[in-house]
């Protein structure tokens, strides 16, 4: 018999970066037994997003796709980087989603491109 725990033991998780943009991703084990690349700080209204992309967070930390059609109203799901990803070819699936993919375009272009520095009037006298 195994050990009896008060919590149940939630898996490790962690954050990896996008091969194709290098924007930062949530990397979640699956109920499968793999891994998932899921879009950061984001959990739409499952009812938005097709049943077949909808990644429902479970007790144990892991996340598995959730077909029920139609969610119930108040459920939050997640959606994988991938459909989010700038460096993707993909259709444009949902308005949202094509809005937030011009947004992490916007935010690999700046990760990318380091800041100018601030022009000589603003630099602190050295005298």
């Amino acid at each position: 018999m195994g050990v009896y725990e008060e919590e149940p033991r939630r898996l490790g998780s962690g954050q990896s970066r996008c091969p194709s943009c290098g924007l930062l991703g949530d990397r979640v084990a699956t109920l499968e037994h793999d891994w998932v690349l899921l879009e950061p700080n984001m959990s739409p209204p499952a009812h938005t997003v097709p049943a077949e992309h909808r990644w429902i967070e479970l007790s144990d930390g892991r996340v598995t796709v959730y077909g029920v059609c139609p969610p119930d109203q108040f459920q939050r799901c997640r959606i994988e980087h991938r459909l989010a990803c700038p460096a993707q070819p993909l259709p444009d699936l949902w308005p949202w989603l094509t809005a937030l993919r011009d947004e992490n375009a916007r935010h690999a272009e700046r990760q990318a491109t380091p800041e100018p520095p601030p022009p000589a009037e603003e630099w602190p006298d050295a005298g």
